[in-house]
This record gives C-alpha cells, structure tokens and sequence, in this order.
C-alpha cells in the first residue's frame, strides 16, 4: 500500500472536493432548467387563465358600470318609500289613538244611557206591578169572602161526630140528618 502522505492527502481531498462541486453544479443546473420549464408552464397557464378571465371580468366590469344607476335610484326610491311608510304609520296611530278616545267616551255615555233606561224601566215595571197586585189583591180577598158567605149560606148543617169510638168491627153507622 502506498505511503499517504500529507501532499497525497490534501490532493485527495481536493478532488473529492471537485467531484462534490462537480455533482453539486450538476444538480443546481438540473434543478435550474427544472423551474425553468415550471415557471414557462405556469406563465402559459397564467396567460390561458388571463385570455379566459378578462372577457368575464370585463363584462361583468361593464354590467356593474349600467346597473349601477338603477341601483342607486332603487336604493333611492326605498329609502323615500320607508320615509313616507314611517309618515303613515305615525299619522295611522294617531288617528286610532284618537278614534280608540272616541269609542271609549262614546261606550261609556251609552253605558251610562243604558244603565238609566234599564233602572227607569225597573222602577216603572215596579210602580205597574204595584199598581196592579193592590187592587187585584183586593178583589181577590172580596171574591174570595163572597164565596165563603155563599158557601156557608148553601151549606147544610154539619154532621154530629159520634162520643164513642167507632169499633171496626161494626159498620159505620150513618149520620142522622
């Protein structure tokens, strides 16, 4: 085996030193041409994604452009519309506020009508009631006097009640006229 010594050595280590370089050289330039050829496929797919995009994007760009009049007029016209709803609402409150007073008052005066009409009625229908049992009361009891007079006149004598006790063996005995 040959003697390795300190110039052999250092030689040795510099070609291993070359050879990595070397490789290293090859591998950056393999990976240089690697994202070259990734970097030319994305710009051709940027460019196929641009070539399709733009015309949506500019068409979209020129409807925003004509809608955006009519948007702002609708939004206009919204807030005029909640403006004069809001109007409304208020002016509709008010007149059923006041229509509610209205009713209430006018429920509590003919409450109060009722009520007068029905204790008029009640009195009245008390007075009649009044007037009419006193006299029919009074020719009840001389209707009713007449015929306890005509009966006790028409009736004839009263039968005697025997002193003994009637035995219910024997036959009643008949009352002696």
């Amino acid at each position: 085996m040959p003697k390795l010594d300190h110039d052999t050595l250092e030689l040795l280590l510099i070609a291993v030193t070359a050879i990595c370089i070397l490789f290293q050289t090859i591998l950056l330039s393999a990976m240089f041409v690697a994202v070259r050829k990734g970097i030319k496929s994305l710009s051709d797919n940027f460019d196929d994604l641009r070539s399709s995009a733009m015309p949506i994007i500019d068409h979209t760009r020129g409807f925003i452009e004509r809608i955006t009049p009519t948007v702002e007029a609708t939004a206009r016209n919204v807030a005029e519309m909640s403006q004069t709803l809001k109007e409304t609402t208020t002016t509709v409150s008010a007149s059923a506020s006041d229509i509610a007073q209205r009713v209430n008052a006018q429920s509590s005066r003919v409450d109060s009508m009722v009520s007068g009409a029905l204790d008029a009625l009640d009195r009245a229908a008390g007075f009649v009631v009044e007037t009419v049992n006193k006299p029919v009361r009074q020719l009840s009891g001389l209707l009713a006097s007449a015929k306890a007079f005509v009966e006790a006149l028409g009736a004839s004598r009263p039968p005697q009640r025997a002193s003994h006790p009637v035995d219910e063996s024997e036959p009643p005995s008949e009352p002696v006229i």
